[in-house]
């Protein structure tokens, strides 16, 4: 429980005032958004990782939903978590989706999506003798997680024009196959009209974007194949605006087909896209630390994200 008190600390030391030590973008000539703060959002995903592993079962796994919802309460309208349980080779694992709501009087919703799992076995460690320890997961977990809630602060400090639902999925990375994988985003996405409600009542999602391992030193990101097929026209917005900003981290071509919390909404009805850069030397191992991982690549994708939102009427 003390590392938890220490970590949840950094909530409680920001505002929806806190000045940006980045410069701010302008969405048109009339709209000038909040500046992403590249720093505060590296030292979000040091803090997670300060947790320890937060693979389900584990001391890490309640500091970190603890973690993600202390530093939501300043920003969002509302907050709440979808607790559930989910049944895996005999063994009952306890999992916990974090839902925020943000301007809660819009009329259209866009979903923001990261994992804060990580993953119980670094399964590709060279050596065998290390394969069964869990990985500390600062890029796989840590980095979407740290992008989204430094995108709260920003639509705390000013309001886009749609709502915002963002969710932050359990479960992502347990297992081995597609079987126990995503049991968070599986869990939100079959039960969809409630999982999405807010008061009670629910709404309809435009569109989603999920971001994962988006903080590797060298980001590349590349078009994923089922987001295209899914939802073409929202990949061409997000990849048009990154062109625009100048962020050629993002390449205009397909290289992977990746299965992703992306795809059970996809299944559900909701065009979702992956923002993931799969090209990453430490993935599910020992290795994926902080060191491993960027301010930058954080503010590269977050600013992305951010003038796609506020370009939204």
């Amino acid at each position: 429980m003390f590392a938890c008190i220490i970590a949840l600390a950094i909530a409680f030391g920001c505002s929806p005032d806190k000045q940006s030590r980045a410069g701010n973008a302008m969405v048109d000539s009339t709209q000038t958004i909040p500046a992403f703060d590249q720093e505060r959002a590296f030292t979000l995903l040091e803090k997670q990782v300060e947790l320890g592993p937060r693979c389900p079962g584990t001391q890490g796994h309640k500091c970190g939903a603890e973690f993600i919802v202390a530093n939501l309460k300043p920003y969002a309208d509302a907050v709440r978590t979808q607790d559930f349980t989910v049944t895996i080779d005999g063994k009952q694992l306890k999992l916990c989706n974090i839902i925020a709501h943000f301007n809660p009087d819009a009329d259209r919703w866009i979903l923001l999506a990261a994992h804060w799992d990580t993953r119980p076995k670094a399964d590709l460690e060279i050596d065998a003798a290390k394969r069964k320890q869990p990985i500390p997961g600062a890029n796989d977990g840590a980095s979407g997680t740290a992008v989204l809630l430094e995108l709260a602060r920003m639509f705390a400090h000013q309001r886009p024009k749609v709502g915002i639902l963002m969710v932050f999925f359990d479960g992502e990375d347990y297992g081995a196959t597609e079987v126990d994988m995503y049991l968070g985003s599986k869990h939100f996405a079959e039960n969809l009209p409630e999982s999405a409600a807010l008061a009670g009542k629910p709404i309809k999602i435009d569109y989603g974007i999920l971001l994962d391992m988006i903080g590797d030193r060298n980001l590349n990101i590349y078009k994923e194949r089922n987001s295209v097929e899914a939802a073409r026209e929202i990949v061409d917005k997000i990849w048009a605006t990154a062109d625009r900003l100048g962020r050629n981290e993002f390449h205009s071509s397909v290289k992977y087909t990746i299965l992703d919390d992306h795809v059970p909404l996809i299944r559900s009805g909701v065009k979702c896209v992956n923002i993931i850069d799969f090209d990453y030397a430490s993935w599910h191992t020992l290795d994926d630390t902080p060191d491993k991982c960027s301010p930058r690549s954080l503010a590269i994708v977050g600013e992305v994200v951010a003038v796609v939102v506020y370009s939204e009427r």
